[in-house]
């Protein structure tokens, strides 16, 4: 049986942040499914930098559907979970259904993929403390706050966490993610 892969998002994620791990992911021979607060058309966002700003803008990006409700997952159905970034993790965080989802992981030590704002949620549930983490520079200090240790590194792998600053970082990112995932979930 194929394993299964989550992905848990909502709107304002990043689009390349859903999207890449949802299709290479999807290429290794996983079944991936997308979770969100509800099932509905998402509405992603494309994050880049301008010059002369002092951080990154925002613009539409792609819609993509959601293929299950927070409320309709059962994490033991899936072998790991994609944490994606953008905006979306900032008001992800205080969904009662998502966060007992990844508790779940956290409990069962699933590999978890997070990458950009999406450590806000693995801080949400005390998953940080102790570990070492990347996420996009600027939550140094919210990560530090969650008693996790920042480095600011393409992807950083602590045990079956492995986390990333944002989509420039994909590649590492990804390689890093899916050794963990074919020593504990392999494509049957």
């Amino acid at each position: 049986m194929t394993a299964k892969i989550l992905i848990v998002t909502g709107d304002a994620a990043e689009s390349l942040e859903v999207l890449y791990p949802y299709q290479r992911l999807r290429e290794e021979g996983y079944e991936v499914h997308i979770a969100a607060p509800t099932r509905k058309k998402l509405q992603f966002v494309v994050h880049d930098f301008e010059p002369g700003f002092d951080t990154y803008t925002e613009k539409p990006g792609y819609t993509w559907p959601a293929d299950l409700a927070f409320s309709e997952v059962d994490p033991g159905e899936y072998a790991a979970v994609v944490i994606p970034g953008g905006r979306a993790p900032e008001y992800l965080r205080n969904d009662p259904e998502l966060r007992k989802i990844l508790k779940s992981f956290i409990d069962a030590d699933k590999p978890i993929a997070q990458i950009c704002h999406g450590p806000l949620l693995t801080a949400a549930i005390d998953g940080l403390r102790g570990r070492r983490v990347t996420a996009y520079p600027a939550l140094e200090l919210d990560m530090q706050s969650a008693g996790a240790t920042f480095q600011d590194a393409e992807a950083v792998v602590d045990g079956t966490l492995v986390s990333s600053r944002a989509w420039p970082d994909h590649s590492r990112w990804m390689r890093e993610f899916l050794t963990v995932l074919r020593a504990k979930a392999p494509v049957t």
